[in-house]
């Protein structure tokens, strides 16, 4: 069967891998639809890699898959075959202190699919066909889209996001960076019942995906160089900030935007950021992190499947498996694109 294999930055290749298992007791076998390139994705492929994580062996990519169940192992309840799917690429170990704590998202030894941290590396999703555990897919409803089915893990790392707030209800909202986890944030925010929704870029064709998805009201930082200026005044007009940019520099114009004793989460995973300690004392700011996602993934999937929330502004294009390249290009022309997938014959 074949696979999206990076070999080295630059050096991404579609070639066939050994075929997925027969699922042994507790398994099936997905066959894969839909696979969105994601951030990381994209690191791998521009650059090898990200920090000290380095491509060191070949390794195939993708974290965001959807498909159909192709068989199942003895014992599996609660699935059919022909039953579409998403598929979970987070596995804790569910032993050491954090599973125990009820923070299996902090794993100490997390699998994560298309990882490059372990070595062997944790291959990731973008095959053909998977043989996994029949807990880590959520299934969906039959005239299910595969193409959402896709969005399901970046929504759920949006929903754990959200979680980490507290409550919305009522409140004021501000989202910097408007790619697609900022995007998914507006729509989970909105499903939270935040009342008011301002999203922020540099360029006009993610705000006008953001406004697509929810936004009330939409800043070009570009442009606007004091567009933020109204939120700011006195000590700030937001309840919440999401930071969704990964860009150092939007830290500050959020933590000013932020009222005193208003939140601000910290989603992009960007560099490292200067932290303006003084600003964040005399205003008590609330300050939090958000990593991955855990039970946020099936709460994703039935949304999804639901249909109540609309991802159709986030796709931009769907590309054959054999054209992976061009797909990985366009993904990576932020002037062009949100979310791009990668079709196998799965669906």
């Amino acid at each position: 069967m074949k696979a999206v294999v990076i070999h080295a930055a630059r050096d991404l290749r579609v070639e066939p891998i050994a075929p997925a298992e027969k699922p042994g007791p507790g398994e099936v076998q997905v066959r894969v639809a839909n696979g969105g390139i994601c951030g990381s994705d994209l690191h791998y492929y521009l650059h090898g890699g990200f920090g000290a994580i380095r491509i060191r062996e070949p390794m195939a990519l993708g974290h965001e898959v959807s498909g159909i169940i192709a068989a199942l192992g003895d014992g599996v309840e609660g699935l059919a075959i022909g039953d579409k799917v998403a598929v979970n690429p987070s596995r804790p170990c569910t032993r050491c202190e954090y599973c125990l704590r009820g923070q299996p998202n902090q794993c100490l030894d997390m699998r994560f699919n298309g990882s490059a941290m372990r070595m062997p590396h944790e291959q990731g999703l973008f095959r053909e066909a998977l043989t996994l555990p029949s807990t880590l897919v959520e299934r969906f409803a039959p005239d299910a889209d595969l193409a959402f089915a896709a969005m399901t893990e970046p929504l759920a790392v949006c929903l754990h996001a959200v979680r980490q707030a507290g409550s919305l209800v009522g409140k004021t909202v501000l989202v910097a960076g408007s790619g697609p986890i900022g995007c998914l944030t507006i729509a989970a925010a909105r499903l939270a019942g935040a009342t008011r929704i301002v999203a922020t870029d540099i360029s006009d064709t993610p705000l006008g995906v953001a406004r697509a998805m929810g936004a009330d009201e939409t800043i070009n930082l570009a442009t606007e160089a004091d567009g933020l200026e109204p939120l700011q005044r006195d000590k700030g007009r937001v309840d919440v900030s999401f930071e969704c940019s990964g860009a150092p520099q939007a830290l500050g114009g959020l933590l000013n935007a932020t009222r005193a004793g208003g939140t601000v989460v910290l989603v992009g995973m960007g560099g490292d950021a200067p932290l303006p300690l003084q600003l964040m004392v005399a205003k008590e700011l609330n300050l939090r992190g958000a990593f991955r996602f855990h039970e946020e993934f099936a709460t994703a999937a039935r949304a999804i499947s639901d249909g109540r929330i609309d991802l159709a502004p986030l796709l931009t294009g769907v590309h054959d498996a054999d054209d992976a390249v061009a797909a990985f290009d366009l993904a990576a022309d932020k002037s062009r694109a949100m979310k791009v997938q990668i079709r196998f014959h799965g669906g």
